[in-house]
């Protein structure tokens, strides 16, 4: 069975802000490219690779969701 959940969420007027800290960011492409590279990840660090790689998928899903919603007319508060 699907569910449908609304969740009323106030968007800040610069949309831009949903994406990683910068020093956040440089954290998940160091562990990125050492994977790239063939080195071997401890077990935390693959488990805060994947982490920070949701985290980036969810802001960027709600940036998306957040211009779209503002593109068809809806205003920020």
């Amino acid at each position: 069975m699907t569910h449908i959940v609304c969740i009323e969420l106030e968007l800040p007027d610069d949309l831009a802000r949903f994406h990683l800290p910068p020093g956040v960011d440089a954290r998940l492409s160091e562990l990125l490219d050492r994977q790239d590279r063939g080195e071997t990840l401890s077990a935390r660090e693959r488990e805060e690779a994947e982490g920070l790689v949701y985290l980036a998928e969810t802001l960027s899903l709600l940036r998306l969701r957040a211009e779209r919603t503002v593109a068809n007319g809806a205003k920020p508060t």
